[in-house]
């Protein structure tokens, strides 16, 4: 599909796109690898989901009263390794204290005690497994009684009394969205799918853009490599969702205390002690890369050598984690510990997709005698990082999938702590313009935020990143 400049080019596919928009504005967006299924009111399992989704939102508030759902404004569900159910639901305030623990708790008649919240939540069920997860629980305060109509399509916003100005916005998206699929080399296989791509590509924007507006640090967010896909698609292929199943952790003994408090600054880049940026591709590895990085730079430290180990190794044979599906750091040292070490990039190469184990332990080039798991307090983070190496950490990603460089410093409703999703390494710390930040080493490449690094405010346990802090021990 030509995206030129001619105007005539810009006018067709600007008219296929509101046209398409139009057409079908409730078309639920297909996401791997199941399609979406809109629910009624009535569904039995989405009922479930809410009554779960309901009590865990109260579980995690601060609010004095219970919240409950009062309107019901989108349900759909998708078949993934289970069912996941997305809602977007109104919650006002009841007039029971969370404490009274009554078994009816009716709305104030009052509206201005209603107090309603917006939320999205995504809730991952296992029936078979008796089993349910949060995925993800956004919130934020109802200001308009129809918050959700205004945002449906961005399109819509704008004025069709200035069809000047309406057409110089639609030129500069479709600039923009030519100008990223060219960078990044995107193709698309169907005019229907190009046009599709072109509207999740503008919804991202204004989600990046909302970022922004509202961002504590000094981070710059905007187009990179993930701004075709959906929020769901994005945490399907590249993040983590095993990360926040507290059942599945490996209690692991506490690392001992640091001999000395935090100096002002620490980079273990300058040091020698980390590897170039690697790529994980496709497969919510992350886990199997922040363990690496973390055994390399335990490794210098005890050896004076640097060696890039194999991560497609535990994807492949590690049998307690879900290769690409996610997995957890604290299998994953205990697996290093049983195969007896791990082999180097170069014999061992990443593939990106779970292959049979092919190990040897003739091969073994680095070895680990057990792990720690570290305090959560990021001042003995610090101190700990910077007297013993590298640290395996993990997050709640969703500000990274817009982010292109500077500190960043999301709102709490943009970065739930206990929504953790995605493993990485943190390298070390410091300050830029007044912020203190943490360096991450990231594994998506060298083409994401600044050459494969992101910076996060460091001081107020943002995004959980204190809450899964950990290191193996080379003796």
């Amino acid at each position: 599909m030509d995206f030129g400049f001619r105007c005539p080019v810009i006018l067709c596919l600007t008219l296929a796109v509101l046209a398409s928009v139009l057409a079908d504005l409730d078309d639920p967006l297909m996401g791997a690898p199941g399609s979406s299924v809109r629910l009624s009111e009535n569904d039995p399992g989405l009922k479930k989901a809410l009554k779960f989704a309901e009590d865990r939102y109260n579980m995690g508030s601060n609010t004095m009263h219970v919240r409950r759902v009062s309107k019901i404004l989108s349900a759909s569900k998708q078949l993934v390794k289970g069912i996941r159910y997305s809602i977007m639901v109104e919650l006002s305030n009841t007039q029971c204290k969370k404490a009274a623990r009554l078994m009816t708790c009716d709305f104030y008649p009052e509206e201005h005690n209603l107090k309603t919240e917006v939320c999205v939540f995504e809730v991952w069920d296992i029936p078979w497994e008796r089993k349910s997860t949060l995925l993800k629980q956004k919130c934020q305060q109802a200001v308009d009684p129809k918050p959700v109509e205004t945002n449906k399509v961005e399109f819509l916003s704008l004025s069709t009394s200035k069809p000047v100005e309406e057409t110089e916005y639609l030129v500069e998206l479709l600039g923009q969205f030519k100008e990223f699929m060219v960078r990044y080399n995107r193709t698309y296989s169907s005019k229907e799918v190009t046009e599709r791509r072109l509207r999740i590509f503008h919804e991202n924007l204004k989600t990046a853009e909302k970022l922004q507006s509202l961002d504590l640090g000094t981070a710059e967010y905007g187009v990179t490599k993930f701004s075709d896909l959906t929020e769901e698609e994005f945490r399907t292929l590249y993040l983590n969702p095993l990360l926040s199943q507290q059942k599945f952790q490996r209690s692991m003994k506490p690392a001992a205390m640091t001999h000395s408090p935090a100096p002002p600054s620490w980079d273990w880049r300058e040091h020698g002690a980390v590897s170039p940026v690697k790529n994980q591709g496709m497969c919510g590895s992350c886990w199997a890369f922040s363990v690496t990085g973390n055994i390399e730079g335990q490794w210098f430290v005890k050896t004076g050598k640097l060696v890039s180990l194999s991560e497609q190794e535990l994807v492949d044979c590690d049998t307690v984690d879900q290769a690409c599906g996610g997995g957890l750091p604290s299998n994953a040292y205990e697996a290093i510990e049983k195969l007896g070490g791990l082999e180097t990039e170069t014999d061992y190469s990443y593939t990106g997709k779970k292959q049979s184990c092919d190990f040897t332990t003739d091969k073994v080039t680095a070895y680990i005698n057990s792990s720690v798991e570290l305090s959560k307090d990021e001042n003995e983070i610090a101190a700990w990082l910077a007297e013993n190496g590298p640290v395996s950490v993990a997050l709640n990603a969703f500000a990274m999938q817009f982010y292109r460089k500077g500190v960043s410093h999301p709102l709490k409703i943009f970065c739930n702590p206990w929504m953790i999703d995605h493993a990485v390494l943190l390298v070390g710390y410091g300050e830029r313009q007044g912020k203190p930040f943490w360096a991450i080493k990231n594994s998506w490449g060298e083409d994401y935020g600044e050459q494969g690094y992101y910076y996060l405010y460091r001081g107020s346990r943002l995004c959980g990143i204190n809450k899964m802090c950990s290191s193996a021990i080379v003796n």
